[in-house]
């Protein structure tokens, strides 16, 4: 069985470690160059009941708890003329809740997990075209080609395996804008202290200016906006950026003005909530290219519970990857709607002009089911 994965994020690299830990052979093609070709972004909290189980399954807690920071999980959230509506402080060095790790050094340890052959860097799959027998050929930018009999996608929100099983068009829910602070201890300790160890959100009307300290000393500075027709490049501006939010505490856009290149704006997008396909032979989606949810906390969790659950139903029956598949895709889709629906809520609770009192009320009530992380 020549399993292809489609990509090389945290889905797709949890899946081909927990698929070697049962001895099963799968090939993940990346498009990117190297390991360190792009920066991976910021930090995520693991769920004990999502990314943690996904990571027990691989054999690699451990090595988790030697790279998270428990302390990561303080959050603070500020209203715009920077009054503190809500302080989180997790118990100090304990891993009971959701702490946090940079999206680097996870990756480094899924990589580290695998052997060296696992991963075709430089592969950008551009077309899999179903074979006359079973299984499926890959066509790779520059015109690489390989085979497969089971492919699997796991290559993100523009997904080019997710074609092959449903016409599901994305929508654009939000515009985030990124900077990045190096070394703030020494270069700004104002804004150090302003963050702490975790995760600062400032909540104001349809925007939001969080900011997430990183394992090297670095902070990530987000800026969340409603979508709207603007151009990307309307966003490239610290003084345009600055401009939206005059009239805010300087201490608190003192963040944007820090940032040591310019902003890089994106479009956050998201997939029809309760999202399915027929299944077909020999091919599935896990992650983003899966069920593509606003940015809330969920994401790579869910990527890589999807990895987890897959490996498992193919471990346990390896004889008829079919009939694996299909019992992963019925229990994924129940999985997700719920958490899909949930994600979507709180994308527009963010982004609304009730959002300081709606997100104070969701972090001081009772917990009923999943919240929202960085």
């Amino acid at each position: 069985m020549r399993i292809a994965i489609a990509g090389g994020g945290l889905g797709g690299l949890t899946l081909a470690r927990i698929l070697h830990r049962h001895g099963i052979g799968a090939v993940v093609y990346e498009r990117e160059a190297t390991r360190s070709a792009r920066s991976q972004g910021g930090s995520l909290d693991l769920h004990p009941e999502s990314g943690q189980q996904a990571l027990a399954a691989a054999g690699l807690a451990g090595r988790f708890r030697s790279e998270a920071r428990p302390e990561g999980e303080e959050h603070r959230i500020l209203d715009p003329a920077g009054r503190t509506l809500v302080h989180h402080k997790p118990q100090p060095g304990s891993f009971s809740g959701r702490p946090e790790i940079d999206r680097s050094a996870l990756r480094d340890l899924l990589l580290d997990s695998l052997p060296r052959d696992a991963v075709a860097w430089q592969h950008r799959l551009v077309a899999a075209t179903p074979r006359p027998d079973s299984g499926f050929g890959l066509t790779f930018d520059g015109g690489h080609s390989a085979d497969c009999d089971v492919l699997i996608g796991a290559d993100g929100a523009r997904s080019a395996v997710r074609s092959l099983l449903t016409d599901a068009e994305l929508s654009y829910v939000a515009t985030l804008v990124e900077l990045s602070i190096s070394d703030a201890d020494r270069r700004h300790p104002d804004l150090a202290e302003l963050v702490g160890p975790g995760n600062l959100w400032c909540v104001g009307v349809n925007q939001i200016l969080a900011a997430q300290r990183l394992g090297d000393g670095s902070i990530r500075v987000g800026i969340s906006l409603r979508a709207d027709d603007r151009h990307l490049d309307t966003y490239r501006s610290k003084r345009a950026l600055l401009d939206m939010f005059d009239g805010w505490n300087p201490s608190l856009t003192a963040l944007i003005e820090a940032g040591d290149s310019p902003p890089t704006p994106r479009r956050i997008e998201a997939m029809p909530t309760g999202t399915r396909w027929a299944h077909q032979p020999g091919i599935t989606l896990i992650g983003d290219a899966a069920h593509l949810m606003p940015p809330v906390g969920e994401g790579a969790n869910q990527a890589m519970l999807d990895a987890a659950e897959l490996a498992a139903a193919l471990a346990t029956n390896p004889a008829d990857p079919d009939s694996a598949i299909r019992t992963y895709e019925e229990a994924m889709f129940t999985r997700i709607h719920p958490i899909a629906d949930m994600s979507a809520r709180v994308q527009a609770m963010m982004l609304s002009p009730t959002a300081a009192d709606d997100i104070v009320r969701f972090f001081t009530a009772p917990p009923t089911g999943p919240t929202p992380a960085d």
